[in-house]
């Protein structure tokens, strides 16, 4: 993750400190939209991530090339006002479209 992370904002700080069950590893980030963090449980099976919807749409898209076609992925906001599927091969612009389009 921190390749694909880094590549996409460059100036990124990585922190392997255990902070608890849902934050074993950060990434904290700065962009044009504002800060971003990055977290990944204990297990790996996801990723936790406190950054505008721009950024978290592009984190999204860029890590479903790493996830198998036929595994699903779920993009989501903490309080699941949101879940979308990101299908392989989406846009940013087409999640961000998904998501505006969630009732």
């Amino acid at each position: 993750m921190t390749p694909l992370i880094t590549d996409l904002w460059g100036d990124v700080e990585v922190d392997g400190t255990r902070r608890s069950e849902v934050c074993a590893f950060r990434w904290s980030f700065s962009t044009d939209e504002g800060p971003g963090e990055v977290c990944m449980p204990e297990d790996g099976t996801g990723l936790y991530l406190d950054a505008t919807l721009p950024d978290s749409a592009r984190l999204a898209c860029s890590m479903r090339a790493f996830v198998p076609d036929d595994v699903e992925m779920v993009f989501c906001d903490e309080g699941y006002t949101f879940d979308v599927l990101v299908s392989p091969g989406a846009s940013v612009a087409e999640l961000i479209i998904e998501v505006n389009a969630q009732p």
